[in-house]
């Protein structure tokens, strides 16, 4: 294998840390990755390594100060941070809550500090400083030099088994400390209980169980290491109570083999290692400490080297599904926005197909791999559909088996709403595993139970407890003084509704589909025509007064929005839309006056999911991601062009700050993703894609069924922004919409690219996308 030049330049301290070169070319889809991207601003993106939806994503933790949940570190790393406090092994990518970060080890040399300490005063802690410098990652793949620790770090993970890689001075000791106690959240609010287990001098396992997030959590794990431990300290910090042991357990006056408590720290020592390097694996199980035990089988051996390049021969695999052409910026923009749309829902589940559940019980998973950290909220709408595409089938079918599972499992017997570790967090608004099953079904999916899954999907439709179902089903809409973000929960409500009926029509369940046909249209109910805006109302009938259509607040009429952001949430019926305002031009007029806003910066600075702001279209938060796609549905389609070519150049970059939002597991990601391929899924379960505009010269979709569909783009330019026409398989293709059969079928599309709007094509009704409304 050939070996590159050390990333880290030799200075007072002999450390050259040689690189293996990864055999593949520059050309291959994962070495057009910035894993970088969205690690600043609002982004919340991690850079550490995982596989493809991988159980273990390992990466480095640099919050600012010691166990405190903090919003802008809610994936532990930022890259403003100048110091990294540790690698853990679990990890959100761009969420906008603080959890996980479970099992943080941190190697070092010398003195041994049990607290992190603080990046303002250097030495404090176990904490080291390093430079961006010495910092490379790629997917499957982070390296870094530790400066005050004095050690080189590599970490690779197979699905199950994170590996650490640390090379330390000549002649130096080799410590690692192991901290129970941090996770991306205030542990002394978060740890329930932990456990610390020497079983010999070479393995370590343990648990911990959590009430962040998901109440209850419980993760087990277990550490292997390359060379055995020649002394080692347990200690719980909350007691002050010290352990101290050597090659195995019991062997030393006071030593402790099993320590347990909420606050466990341990300092391992590996004497002086001949070659000045350790390796540690760590497997990690929700079902307990045995299964993690188990899961180490997955990476046998302690070549870090081949499981790296497996790592990122998975990642190439993966990314291959898409082949693009495109300039080198763009390129790697959406390259690295479909890697962070193979993040999740992530696989949960140890090798012998056991899982823990929503009910806080071990499940046996039988023919389908288990996975969770469904963001439902965000990912239903680009996310999911998009996977449907790139991914094969089979991980679809792991995706609604999984949610089919959890129902069934779920002491409420309704589907997961925002889930992570197989338990329910009761984030966010709706029943958007709804969305997802149907939308699969409806595209052909196979491998699950129709009827079990159209039986999941009303019992969540119809459980009355839910964020006022009850109301809603009696009144036709949530009531404001009843229950809050009541607008935002109607309009929803009715767009799930409206899946479940086009999945009970394509069933032949007739009754089932009228029923909740009728319910997707109660978005009416919550739209004042006579202020042209979705406003909330009481149980009485009347709009809630005084109203303010830029107010938005946590727990007001809306979900993280205003009425500017939710007054197009019908996405099933915009022809209804149109209708309520007037026409066309009326549509068009008030999406203009979204964008054109002169909007003060204060309006929205107290809400900081409202980010990515043009006018009062809010690009870093999801209500806002199918607006510049409804002028399809006014027959403009040259204005969705005209937007687009705006949106993309303000929100997305290829700095740290290049995503304008959270990425909401993938959601932000799956936006571009699909935009730059030229089309979008503004309703899913209406098997149709709205024509936008291409951003890539070519792309060749390799999709699950083993055929090719091509997209070319012949004169795209920053000058020509503009589609003069388009035409599918030779063919000229009057409508501005394409269905999901015609991509699967294969074939070639081809935009002819102009600085000139075409303002004549689209117009007529029948050029225009799906809607439940004729128009």
């Amino acid at each position: 294998m050939n070996v590159i030049k050390s990333l880290f330049p030799a200075g007072a301290v002999a450390l050259a840390l040689a690189i293996p070169a990864v055999s593949f070319a520059q050309t291959m889809p994962a070495a057009a990755v910035d894993v970088f991207i969205g690690t600043g601003g609002d982004g919340h993106t991690f850079p550490g390594a995982t596989r493809p939806f991988g159980m273990v994503q390992l990466s480095p933790d640099t919050q600012v100060r010691p166990f405190r949940q903090s919003y802008p570190w809610a994936s532990g790393y930022r890259y403003d941070d100048d110091s990294i406090l540790g690698f853990s092994h679990t990890h959100f990518s761009g969420s906008g809550h603080s959890d996980l970060g479970d099992v943080l080890l941190m190697p070092y040399s010398g003195e041994t500090k049990w607290e992190p300490g603080y990046p303002e005063r250097p030495f404090s802690g176990y904490r080291s400083r390093f430079s961006h410098k010495e910092e490379h990652a790629s997917p499957g793949y982070y390296a870094v030099r530790l400066s005050d620790n004095e050690v080189d770090v590599e970490l690779t993970a197979s699905d199950r088994v994170g590996l650490h890689r640390y090379r330390y001075a000549k002649g130096a000791e080799a410590k690692v400390m192991l901290d129970l106690r941090t996770s991306i959240y205030d542990y002394a609010a978060k740890n329930l209980w932990s456990r610390l287990r020497v079983r010999d001098n070479t393995l370590i396992t343990g648990m911990r169980e959590t009430r962040g997030w998901a109440a209850g959590r419980q993760l087990y794990f277990a550490i292997q290491f390359s060379h055995p431990l020649s002394s080692r300290s347990l200690r719980n910090m909350e007691r002050d109570v010290e352990y101290r042991g050597f090659a195995g357990p019991g062997s030393g006056p006071g030593d402790k083999a099993v320590v347990e408590g909420k606050a466990l720290v341990g300092a391992l020592d590996f004497g002086v290692p001949a070659d000045g390097q350790l390796e540690v694996k760590v497997a990690i199980s929700g079902v307990s400490e045995e299964g993690a035990i188990a899961n180490l089988a997955e990476m046998p051996g302690w070549d870090f080297d081949a499981e790296r390049v497996k790592a990122s021969a998975a990642w190439n695999e993966a990314l291959g599904a898409v082949a693009i052409e495109a300039e080198p910026e763009m390129r790697k923009m959406v390259y690295t926005a479909l890697y962070h749309s193979m993040l999740a829902p992530s696989l949960y589940m140890d090798r012998d197909g056991h899982y823990r559940g929503p009910d806080n019980e071990v499940h046996q998973a039988k023919g389908f791999r288990y996975h969770s950290t469904f963001s439902l909220w965000d990912t239903y709408r680009a996310l999911h559909p998009l996977l449907t595409l790139i991914q094969p089938e089979q991980r679809n079918v792991d995706f609604v088996r999984s949610l089919i599972e959890s129902q069934k499992a779920s002491p409420y017997g309704i589907l997961p709403v925002w889930q992570f570790h197989g338990l329910e967090t009761w984030c966010m608004i709706g029943y958007h595993a709804v969305p997802v099953i149907a939308d699969a079904y409806m595209k052909g999916l196979k491998g699950f139970d129709a009827e079990e899954a159209l039986k999941a999907m009303t019992s969540s439709a119809e459980y009355g407890p839910y964020g006022g179902l009850q109301h809603y089903m009696k009144l036709g809409y949530v009531p404001i003084d009843l229950e809050p973000e009541a607008a935002s929960k109607t309009v929803e409500y009715a767009f799930d509704d409206w899946t479940i009926a086009r999945m009970a029509e394509k069933m032949g369940k007739k009754d089932i589909a009228a029923r909740y046909y009728q319910r997707a249209q109660n978005y009416r109910n919550s739209f004042d025509v006579k202020t042209g805006f979705l406003r909330a109302r009481k149980s009485d009938g009347s709009f809630r007064e005084p109203f303010n259509p830029v107010q938005s607040n946590f727990g007001s009429d809306y979900t993280e929005g205003s009425a500017w952001q939710y007054s197009w949430y019908m996405p099933h019926d915009n022809a209804g839309l149109i209708k309520m305002l007037g026409g066309d031009k009326a549509l068009q007029d008030k999406i203009d006056m979204v964008f054109d806003a002169k909007v003060d910066d204060n309006v929205y600075a107290h809400m900081e999911d409202i980010s990515g702001l043009i006018g009062h279209y809010a690009h870093g938060n999801e209500p806002s991601h199918h607006v510049a796609y409804l002028y399809n549905y006014a027959g403009a389609p040259w204005k969705t062009q005209q937007r687009l070519t705006q949106v993309v150049a303000s929100q997305y970059n290829t700095t740290p700050a290049g995503l304008s939002g959270n990425d909401d597991l993938g959601q932000m990601s799956a936006w571009l993703a699909f935009t730059a391929l030229g089309f979008y899924p503004v309703a899913p379960g209406s098997n149709e894609y709205v024509i936008g505009r291409p951003f890539l010269d070519k792309v060749v979709m390799n999709l699950p069924n083993g055929k090719r569909f091509t997209i070319r783009a012949p004169g795209l330019s920053k000058e020509n922004i503009y589609v003069a026409g388009v035409t599918l398989n030779g063919k000229p293709l009057a409508q501005t919409f394409l269905r999901h059969e015609q991509i699967t079928a294969g074939g070639e599309l081809v935009f002819t690219m102009s600085n000139q709007p075409n303002k004549e094509w689209g117009q007529p009704a029948s050029a225009r996308p799906y809607t439940q409304t004729a128009y």
